[in-house]
């Protein structure tokens, strides 16, 4: 199912993926850090949808469906590195900053942050080249708008 995003993903230089494969690849990272603290919480399930219906303006049965998606999509990727290289040449600085802000979303979801999802996220951001600051700054704007 997944075979020629996964290719593409797989490959040396990632090309700019089209906009179906870019918001499933963004989707499957929000999955990937929702599930990094080994607890794929209803809450961390539910800010998905609300993210991809918010990021994409998608119905709830569409975000839903991409979510599960890329569930699987997650499921069979190797590592993060894959999913970051892909969005970071696919998505402007400005957006980054966005996709740093909703993975934020995803991890305070459930009220706790842990080293597990502190490490992936210092990780996320700097493979997807925004810097410690701006991630500091969309961690707090997240933070406030909870």
């Amino acid at each position: 199912m997944f075979g020629d995003l996964l290719k593409s993903l797989m490959a040396p230089e990632t090309p700019r993926l089209p906009e179906p494969d870019a918001r499933l690849a963004l989707a499957a990272l929000l999955v990937r850090i929702a599930k990094a603290d080994g607890d794929y919480a209803d809450s961390e399930i539910a800010r998905i949808d609300k993210v991809l219906i918010a990021r994409h303006g998608l119905n709830p049965f569409e975000a839903s469906t991409l979510r599960k998606e890329a569930e699987a999509l997650e499921a069979e990727a190797p590592d993060t590195v894959r999913f970051t290289r892909a969005i970071k040449d696919g998505v402007d600085y400005e957006d980054r900053a966005g996709v740093i802000e909703a993975l934020w979303d995803i991890v305070l979801a459930d009220g706790v942050r842990d080293h597990e999802e502190d490490g992936l996220m210092r990780l996320a951001a700097n493979l997807l080249g925004v810097s410690d600051r701006d991630s500091a700054l969309a961690r707090q704007r997240v933070e406030a708008r909870s």
